[in-house]
């Protein structure tokens, strides 16, 4: 399914249609790492701003300017390069003295900050990001769109995995497909591609329990996944206490990021998951051949300190808080969906 085929939470289509991405000042995202450099150590922890600009790109271009490998460079998260972003970068100088970072040599980029630390960022170690998403053009009911995000403040959208992780068209899914029928293709781009594989399944699954209306509520045999960790537990009969946590945020009703072996959920919940993977066999299949092992993803996410403003009629500013690894642009496709070419 493609990002506007995916059902929606808060009614059957968004209240407006609306353009993002107009500039990149329209997309921010700035990233909260959750602690501070040390001040002290071999690395250097960079506070870097890009425009424009691609992660990857931007690593080899800091080794490069540091006269030190690429895999000296560390970072925790990969950032939209359609976007201005604020993200941290570690680069290992092994004894040597740090360059003058502000003479880096890029027009779309800017080092804010650089402080010494200990360790090398790892991919994935970061609480979240803050981002502001300004949106143009915007057509439809604003009354409609102010219930949409009161909706999304209380209740949160599903955690779907956006667009990007497919490629242009979905064409990561047809890559991977490729590479469970034998074509070879290099570790780094494996990895990607078998995230790619994992991510359908998921969405696949939580559109399901998204026309159901059971993303944001349990099923039988339901496996709960912990906020802010990879944790999750369960299934365990239903009662006050998670009833609770569920209201309270704690704990997130959970799908599958398929693997090896049997799926935790049981009852209801298993029985939809095993359907769903059964319908992508040839993914499901991949996955489990690549040894993988089953993990979980919260079904729900929940925007934290979301705020709006229209600082014109036509155009319409969100900003939110979100743990790593989910995506500004499925809280923004519950409010405007891009208006027809």
């Amino acid at each position: 399914m493609t990002d506007q085929e995916l059902p929606f939470a808060h009614g059957t289509v968004p209240p407006l249609t609306a353009r993002l991405r107009v500039t990149h000042e329209d997309f921010l995202v700035e990233e909260i790492l959750g602690y501070d450099a040390d001040g002290s150590g071999e690395h250097a922890l960079l506070w870097v701003e890009k425009r424009g600009a691609n992660t990857d790109w931007l690593a080899r271009e800091l080794a490069k300017f540091a006269s030190v490998p690429p895999l000296a460079v560390g970072y925790a998260g990969l950032k939209d390069r359609h976007a201005i972003t604020r993200q941290a970068f570690t680069v290992q100088l092994a004894g040597k003295p740090d360059p003058d970072w502000l003479a880096f040599p890029h027009d779309n980029v800017r080092v804010l900050a650089a402080t010494r630390h200990g360790r090398k960022l790892k991919r994935g170690a970061l609480r979240g990001n803050r981002f502001v998403l300004t949106l143009r053009e915007v057509q439809g009911e604003r009354g409609r769109a102010e219930q949409a995000l009161a909706a999304i403040a209380a209740r949160g959208v599903p955690n779907y995995f956006g667009e990007q992780r497919f490629g242009r068209e979905g064409g990561n899914l047809d890559q991977a497909r490729a590479m469970f029928a034998g074509r070879r293709v290099d570790r780094d781009k494996r990895g990607f591609l078998l995230s790619a594989a994992r991510s359908q399944i998921f969405n696949s699954v939580l559109a399901a329990r998204v026309e159901r209306g059971t993303w944001d509520a349990p099923l039988d045999g339901e496996i709960w996944s912990l906020a802010g960790s990879r944790s999750w537990f369960g299934p365990e009969p239903y009662s006050d206490l998670l009833a609770e946590r569920l209201a309270h945020g704690d704990i997130h009703p959970s799908g599958p990021l398929w693997g090896q072996g049997e799926p935790p959920a049981a009852g209801e919940a298993g029985a939809l998951e095993r359907e769903i993977a059964a319908a992508h066999a040839d993914l499901a299949q991949g996955i489990a051949a690549a040894r993988m092992d089953q993990e979980r993803r919260p079904l729900r996410l929940l925007p934290k300190d979301l705020r709006w403003r229209w600082p014109a009629e036509d155009v319409l500013e969100m900003s939110f808080e979100l743990p790593a690894g989910a995506y500004a642009t499925v809280v923004a496709r519950e409010v405007a969906s891009s208006p027809a070419a």
